[in-house]
């Protein structure tokens, strides 16, 4: 299990407050998969929240890979699982 303060968030210094929460609140999302389950919802709405602050797919997966370096979880089967899925709670358990 991880503790995130044990790392840092894959974040550009250009954000703006509210877009570093929304960035923050999806990988927030991405561990709760790992660690116990996050709601399907919860977890889409974030990721659309993220897409919006990282447009581009080349942007997002060097986000996702930063992350996966820092924290050990893979962000891309989590979305990949909640959009396939029709289970009100995601785990990657």
């Amino acid at each position: 299990m991880s503790d995130s303060l044990n790392y840092h968030y894959p974040l550009d210094d250009s954000w703006s407050t509210q877009e570093v929460i929304d960035v923050v609140n999806f990988f927030s999302c991405v561990e709760k998969a790992y660690e116990k389950s996050v709601n399907r919802g919860e977890l889409l709405a974030a990721y659309r929240k993220f897409k919006q602050v990282v447009p581009g797919k080349s942007e997002e997966k060097s986000y996702f890979r930063d992350f996966e370096k820092a924290s050990g979880y893979a962000s891309f089967p989590v979305v990949k699982k909640a959009r396939n899925s029709e289970q009100s709670a995601i785990s990657m358990n």
